[in-house]
């Protein structure tokens, strides 16, 4: 059949973009498929300062750059949500929502995860003005105030203890009265002077001034009293989905959802890689999903090579 690309990256991202860069340096026909404005997180996170060489920079302006990078070299770039990624040896089907379908010959799964929402009113318009699920991202904004977590697992408690390096304390809430998170980081978080546990709560709606948070309302699930508490940033760890729909049929999924890869970003499923937040990984930073785009790409380029493909 008449392969339209050598590599379809799925998801643009600071990973599908990274990817796209390194594809089209490579000399390889590519394309980024996106069903929303480029950058991911990126164009939601208020300000950056933990990219190398960048002191500060607001999310959509490195989100901007860095389509402008990724499709400078000839990487097409096309809207489209896709729904199933075919695998028929050689060459690999990407079907789109609206039916359309391109073919390539390797597929690059960074369609990232997205955080379960509290499902309160203007969480949206709140995020990344004092609603924020990166602690390692944003926690230096909060120095020396007051934040909020809401959650009671690993995630929730480990950033927990991240923020105590920032914040004047650390309320974290939880619904019942013990936490899911391993005993040794129960007895860190236990052990802390900064953090406040608040049990049988749930979060119930958000305080704001000036488009900003400066508060709270929970609810106590035993009693239903509703108490105010001021906070100046709130941070969600309630989970997380990833992206993995696409692939799902594909056994290439973790218990958890995630896309399983090894270190050179391939799946169990010859021509199909992952990067960035949708891999199953340790660490979900901009930095680590650029590195899983640029491995992606380079060990296509080899994989085009061998199999020959072409």
């Amino acid at each position: 059949m008449d392969v339209q690309y050598d590599v379809i990256i799925v998801g643009a991202g600071p990973a599908g973009m990274t990817a796209a860069v390194y594809a089209t340096r490579a000399g390889m026909k590519a394309m980024m498929l996106e069903p929303e404005a480029p950058g991911g997180k990126l164009v939601k996170t208020f300000e950056i300062c933990n990219w190398p060489g960048v002191k500060e920079i607001s999310g959509v302006d490195l989100a901007m750059q860095m389509f402008d990078h990724s499709t400078s070299y000839g990487c097409e770039y096309q809207y489209g949500k896709v729904m199933k990624v075919e695998d028929e040896g050689n060459v690999k089907k990407v079907v789109c929502e609206d039916g359309t379908v391109y073919s390539s010959y390797a597929v690059i799964l960074a369609t990232g995860s997205v955080e379960k929402k509290l499902g309160l009113a203007n969480e949206e318009r709140l995020t990344g003005r004092g609603i924020s699920y990166c602690a390692v991202c944003d926690g230096a904004f909060y120095k020396d105030k007051v934040v909020t977590v809401i959650g009671g697992g690993n995630s929730a408690l480990e950033e927990a203890l991240y923020l105590t390096q920032f914040a004047s304390k650390v309320r974290i809430v939880i619904r019942r009265d013990v936490f899911r998170a391993e005993p040794h980081v129960q007895e860190m978080v236990a052990k802390n002077p900064k953090i406040e546990v608040v049990k049988h709560h749930i979060p119930i709606e958000y305080v704001e001034e000036d488009g900003k948070v400066t508060g709270i309302v929970l609810k106590n699930v035993t009693s239903n009293e509703m108490t105010t508490y001021d906070t100046a940033g709130v941070f969600p760890y309630i989970g997380s989905i990833p992206a993995t729909q696409a692939v799902a049929h594909f056994p290439v999924i973790d218990q958890d959802g995630y896309l399983v890869v090894n270190e050179k970003m391939e799946t169990a499923i010859p021509g199909l890689y992952g990067a960035g937040d949708v891999c199953a990984k340790v660490l979900r930073q901009i930095v680590t999903a650029v590195s899983d785009g640029s491995i992606a790409a380079q060990q296509i380029f080899h994989y085009i090579q061998d199999c020959k493909c072409k």
